[in-house]
């Protein structure tokens, strides 16, 4: 039942009565046919050419928005921020450098650039080097704000471990994430847990593989200890090595412990030590800099793979540019509803809480997810962003989705995906030639994960080729007839 092609139009048809009505008796049949039996659904679409809504359900009811939240983000951060904003990483001296030395001390100041890599900053210290820097007389202090909340409140805490809900600081190196390998044990049930040795974190395993799928109950562990210490136990069923992305927990510390190795392996020697500083410098110049990609590429990155360190990064930037103080969680998602509602965005009982939408805590309904999609589509600031969302069959999270990469949907679909346990949401366009483009919103919540491995296509798959199919002329002359 969950396969549109095996309808035939003619038995729908009957259904219909007059012109009016023939959007909502059609959607309103197929729909009891393909809709999820215990999901919760919220559903809009609009003719982006007639202005007309082709139809809505449940379109008010506020729901997790999960990922489609990255939209809010990458309108209010187009807005606020410009595009020519960048994340600046910057070595700062008071005095000036004389005879190859650094006199005093160093200030690296950090702005919680989401895609800063060590590679970044040895580059800035190999421009120390150019400059015939050989020696700091000072300390190298490393400047954020090393006591500022990492997560959004709302956020599942058996993810916090995982890199895809790393901790936004304004110290952020390598997406601060490491990344290993668990690897089983011949003739043993143990496992072996590799990471690379110059990696400033620990982990203490005593895993074990299910090598015969013998247990009943068969789960690995992580516990997330202090200092960037990790301690993995349970088990993993089969006998394959496993990929671990793990996500470090103290990045003031991962940064300083970094840093020490980088400039333990340059050729400019370092009198003091690397130390943690809250405050900027005063009267210093800049002598080295790394600038990430500008905007609208750090947005392209973050709608096609969804990338939640970069939206909730620049929430903060939004938040620290619009009041004018420290960017946080909380000055950020206001901030990103002031600045949606002067845009005409009504977000009337919605609540904002991050820029990812890994919060549990968020609420917004279709209607509010398609305002912002009309944003895009309309108003020249944003319609950048359309060409920067996941194409199905073609890039990012759309790539590769289930019924999206094959006809009718391959390559008409322009859309933010937003996934996570028991959410499974679709927001943005459809282009197609010969057909009006078309603005939709699909919000799937409740979903059952063993519905969801027995269903043949997702629910937002099916809505959408009903869209396609829908052709209100070919209606109306059947029903003449």
């Amino acid at each position: 039942m969950y396969v549109i092609r095996h309808l035939t139009r003619a038995a729908l048809l009957t259904c219909f009565i007059s012109s009016p009505t023939l959007a909502e008796g059609y959607f309103s049949n197929l729909l009891s046919l393909i809709k999820p039996p215990h999901s919760h659904t919220a559903l809009y679409a609009k003719n982006l050419v007639t202005d007309q809504v082709v139809f809505e359900q449940n379109a008010d009811t506020l729901l997790l928005p999960a990922s489609t939240q990255k939209l809010l983000t990458a309108v209010a951060a187009t807005a606020q921020l410009g595009d020519d904003f960048t994340f600046n990483t910057e070595l700062y001296s008071r005095y000036p450098i004389r005879d190859g030395k650094v006199t005093g001390d160093l200030f690296l100041t950090f702005s919680g650039d989401p895609t800063l890599t060590t590679q970044d900053l040895r580059g800035l210290f190999k421009q120390l080097e150019d400059l015939g820097v050989s020696k700091i007389n000072g300390d190298l202090y490393l400047v954020g704000d090393s006591n500022e909340q990492l997560q959004a409140p709302g956020w599942v805490w058996d993810d916090l471990g995982i890199c895809f809900a790393a901790p936004v600081s304004q110290f952020v190196i390598n997406q601060n994430c490491v990344h290993g390998q668990l690897k089983p044990m011949l003739a043993s049930n143990k496992s072996q847990l590799s990471f690379a040795s110059y990696l400033p974190v620990k982990f203490y395993n005593s895993a074990i593989f299910d090598k015969n799928k013998q247990e009943p109950f068969c789960d690995l562990d992580l516990k997330r200890l202090a200092n960037n210490q990790f301690q993995l136990s349970g088990c993993y069923p089969g006998s394959k090595n496993i990929k671990l992305a793990v996500a470090i927990s103290d990045p003031a510390l991962f940064a300083s412990d970094t840093l020490k190795q980088i400039i333990a392996s340059s050729k400019i020697k370092l009198a003091g030590s690397v130390k943690l500083s809250n405050m900027s410098p005063n009267y210093a110049n800049i002598i080295a800099k790394h600038s990430s990609q500008t905007l609208p590429q750090l947005l392209e990155t973050m709608l096609l793979k969804s990338d939640n360190l970069i939206a909730d990064s620049l929430l903060k930037q939004i938040g620290q540019s619009y009041y004018n103080s420290a960017g946080s969680f909380k000055n950020g998602s206001q901030a990103m509803r002031e600045i949606l509602t002067q845009a005409g965005v009504d977000l009337t009982h919605a609540q904002i809480v991050d820029g990812s939408g890994l919060s549990r805590y968020n609420l917004l309904s279709a209607k509010q997810l398609s305002q912002v999609l009309g944003l895009i589509y309309t108003d020249k600031r944003f319609m950048g962003l359309l060409n920067s969302l996941p194409l199905s069959g073609v890039s990012g999270t759309l790539q590769y989705k289930s019924y999206f990469n094959r006809k009718p949907l391959v390559n008409y679909v322009y859309a933010k995906t937003g996934s996570m346990q028991g959410v499974d949401n679709l927001a943005g366009f459809i282009k197609k030639p010969y057909f009006d483009d078309t603005l939709f919103v699909v919000l799937e919540n409740g979903q059952s994960p063993l519905e969801k491995k027995e269903q043949i296509a997702p629910f937002s798959a099916l809505f959408l080729q009903t869209l396609l199919d829908y052709e209100p002329s070919k209606v109306t002359s059947s029903l003449s007839h």
